[in-house]
């Protein structure tokens, strides 16, 4: 008898026969023949038109989930709140303080998840007939989460109940100083969590280790949302609701919602995907003055989509908290009043352009150190980045874009003295938020914690060195797996002529996208390049023509001075083949279709 051994699978082969493109990258198919069989299934079952059966398929919709994901509904989708450990206690304490008329304060985050999240907690407490106090803590000043200062500020105003969202889970002597001043605390949270938590009336945080709710993936604001669905509910078992007090309408605040989920990156799955479908559809009835008012400020036309969320919007709402006012934005989202909501957001938009121009000179320095750091081998699992006297409140910005252009877990710290804040940024793959809170462990750093995909941490200069061993002994393992991983997934091929605005809507059914639900790349093989020029804000404009003469205008982002900007730069009347996603651009009335390029190959070296 003979042993026969399983074979290996073979390697996929490059889509296009690109091995590999301008930027390094292998360019494989998403869909292998089980996807391919699922296209075809549920295009045989549904009637789904095939181009959209392959996006859904790449994403591993299942057959029978086809129709629900095609209409996410959060009715359907949201579970009840009391899944969730110490939900009961929570929203029996808001409803104590609503119907004892008891002063609330809410302690929220500076980013646009806590002033989402703030902002719908506020509007749920006043409909409930209360006018709660909200405070968002200084990031340069104060720092992340509450601090002792702030507290006692609140329980001299007479605040008698503090609830803390999108922070609070490892505030331990804060919230000791409020239990001091004879204050109650709850917490509404989705930080990463340790065994020991503080001592407070309740912590509702999906990602505490005794919480089996599952909902680990939502943002603060998703999460307030299911609260306020809780509060409504006990509330209305209490018989507080009236014709004089009416039910909150929570529908009407997915707007919120869905820009905190947007902002927040967290996965556009299950109930996220419900919250920002609904929220966008909320959103285009322009009924928020204050969102208004930030879009017609971020000169938006067309209707607002997911990734205008997290481009357009939501950097002007952060920032006031990076540079300005940290409440401004939860000013803004409150309001009622159209003027100040078009005076906030006027500021905000100062703001950001500002914003942008401190990043800018910090991200050049940043890059500088990086690549020397590196050297000409490129080695080093972790870019580690600091400067002395760098804003603080553009660091996590900073950390993104030394991300996006190493490819590495990114740190960069802002010192101010011999003390340094900073923030962290990852890539698929590789949990910084655990190093993170390793190095904390390890007395490495005075303070820090996050997500598996960003980080925030306060360290003194003189463990800088200690923290960069400690980080590449921690996480090369982890990087190398990532980066070994270097490839543009290609959901389809089309032509400039086919690109149509037709069918970049039949495509956006299966969205909104964003992280965990990626959005569908389409290579465009053989289109000459006919127009090529650095813009703007380092963005590279593009014209490509199919073979039959139809063109369709492009846009590389932020890659002038990268080998995706030089690649078609010189690539001017020759054939490219060239991969990006697609998009819809509305200007004096005219909808027409625009390609955002991620990456290009010849098609002779592919």
């Amino acid at each position: 008898m003979s042993l026969v051994l399983p074979t290996a699978a073979p390697p996929p082969r490059p889509f296009l026969g690109v091995a590999r493109s301008a930027t390094g990258r292998f360019w494989r198919e998403r869909l292998d023949v089980r996807g391919a069989q699922a296209t075809l299934a549920m295009a045989q079952r549904f009637g789904v038109p095939e181009i959209l059966a392959r996006v859904l398929a790449g994403r591993g919709v299942a057959l029978d989930e086809v129709e629900a994901w095609l209409d996410p509904t959060v009715k359907r989708l949201l579970p009840d709140p009391d899944t969730l450990t110490d939900m009961g206690p929570l929203v029996a304490r808001l409803a104590d303080a609503v119907t004892g008329g008891e002063q609330v304060a809410v302690f929220g985050d500076y980013d646009v998840d806590g002033a989402t999240s703030t902002a719908l907690l506020v509007e749920v407490l006043r409909a409930g007939g209360l006018d709660p106090a909200f405070y968002i803590p200084d990031r340069i000043f104060e720092g992340y989460g509450p601090n002792i200062p702030a507290i006692e500020g609140l329980a001299a105003q007479g605040a008698r109940l503090l609830v803390t969202v999108d922070c609070g889970t490892m505030s331990f002597e804060p919230f000791a100083r409020a239990r001091e001043l004879g204050m109650d605390v709850v917490v509404i949270d989705h930080h990463q969590a340790g065994e020991a938590l503080p001592e407070v009336a309740a912590l509702v945080n999906p990602n505490r280790v005794d919480d089996l709710s599952g909902l680990g993936h939502l943002c603060a604001a998703g999460l307030v949302f299911v609260v306020a669905v809780g509060l409504s509910r006990e509330l209305r078992r209490r018989g507080w609701w009236s014709d004089a007090r009416p039910e909150p309408d929570l529908l009407a605040a997915l707007d919120l919602v869905a820009l905190g989920t947007v902002a927040d990156v967290v996965p556009l799955l299950g109930l996220n995907r419900a919250y920002v479908t609904k929220g966008l559809i909320q959103l285009r009835k322009r009924q928020r003055p204050g969102l208004t008012a930030l879009m017609d400020a971020a000169r938006l036309s067309g209707p607002p989509k997911a990734w205008h969320l997290g481009f357009l919007l939501g950097p002007r709402i952060n920032a006031g908290g990076r540079i300005g006012d940290a409440a401004l934005g939860t000013r803004l989202l409150l309001t009622r009043d159209p003027i100040e909501a078009h005076a906030i957001a006027a500021e905000l938009d100062r703001l950001n352009s500002e914003r942008q121009q401190v990043e800018r000179a910090i991200v050049a320095q940043a890059e500088a150190e990086a690549e020397a750091a590196l050297g000409h081998a490129g080695e080093g699992a972790v870019i580690l980045s600091s400067g002395q006297g760098w804003h603080p409140g553009v660091v996590g910005l900073v950390a993104a874009r030394l991300k996006e252009k190493f490819g590495r877990p990114a740190f960069a710290i802002a010192f101010t003295g011999e003390t340094g804040s900073g923030s962290a940024r990852s890539i698929p793959g590789v949990d910084v938020g655990r190093a993170v809170r390793g190095a904390v462990e390890r007395g490495l750093l005075v303070k820090g914690g996050g997500h598996a995909m960003a980080a925030g941490l306060t360290i003194a200069r003189e463990r800088l060195g200690e923290l960069r061993a400690y980080l590449e002994e921690a996480l090369t393992s982890a990087v190398e797996d990532a980066r070994a991983v270097d490839e543009t997934v290609i959901d389809g091929a089309l032509s400039a002529a086919g690109a149509t605005p037709d069918l970049v809507e039949l495509i956006e059914r299966a969205g909104p996208f964003g992280a965990g639900n990626p959005q569908p790349i389409f290579a465009f093989p053989a289109h000459r390049v006919v127009y090529a020029e650095a813009g703007s804000a380092d963005q590279v404009r593009v014209r490509l023509r199919g073979s039959d003469g139809a063109v369709i205008s492009a846009v590389a982002f932020r890659a002038a001075n990268a080998p995706l900007g030089q690649a078609l730069m010189a690539a001017r009347g020759q054939q490219v083949h060239v991969a990006g996603t697609l998009d819809l651009d509305s200007w004096q009335g005219r909808t027409q279709t625009s390609l955002r390029i991620c990456d290009v190959a010849s098609p002779e070296i592919g």
